[in-house]
């Protein structure tokens, strides 16, 4: 893990935060000894969060096929 100053991390932002995006964590130190973490957050997605496709059927006919399935 880098440590970066606090005048190297207001010069090079756009490459901390793609090393902080593969390494999970880039260090900044002040002139006074205070040392932050620049760490990239995590992406919650719901797994019910699927693409959609586009498709040529119209909504009776998924309810027929849905109907269909439930008589089976």
């Amino acid at each position: 893990m880098q440590v970066f100053t606090y005048s190297e991390a207001r010069q090079k932002l756009a490459m901390l935060l793609e090393q902080a995006e593969n390494t999970g964590k880039v260090l900044i130190r002040r002139k006074d000894g205070r040392t932050f973490a620049l760490v990239p957050e995590k992406v919650v997605s719901s797994p019910l969060d699927v693409p959609s496709i586009k498709a040529k059927i119209t909504t009776q006919e998924i309810v027929d096929i849905i109907r269909e399935g439930r008589e089976r």
